[in-house]
């Protein structure tokens, strides 16, 4: 459904530890309406997964994504990039026909 790079999910981790979240929380990645081209990306830790939600462990991390996201998530790419000009997490998502200069938005 979704892959996480080892980048990606090395980053989680430390971020997770930082927040003594490691044992408890996972990543929720989650598509919202909004954004220059309509939909956007939301990511966050969360303790919670309910009747509408999968729940998988990629890379070592938990990843839950909800049925809705799921539908624009599927086969999509999360990474984490560090370099001189730019910073964070990356979606490189198949399913986006369009996507905004700044790559937090796109369209399905």
């Amino acid at each position: 459904m979704i892959e996480v790079t080892k980048e990606a999910a090395e980053r989680i981790r430390t971020l997770l530890a930082e927040d003594g979240k490691q044992e408890t929380h996972g990543l929720r990645m989650k598509v919202i309406g909004g954004g220059c081209s309509g939909l956007q990306y939301q990511l966050s830790f969360d303790d919670v997964v309910r009747e509408i939600d999968t729940e998988i462990e990629l890379e070592g991390v938990r990843v839950i994504v909800d049925e809705k996201s799921a539908l624009y998530l599927v086969g999509s790419t999360l990474d984490f990039v560090d370099t001189l000009q730019e910073s964070g997490f990356k979606i490189q998502n198949p399913n986006a026909s369009n996507t905004c200069g700044c790559g937090q938005s796109f369209a399905a």
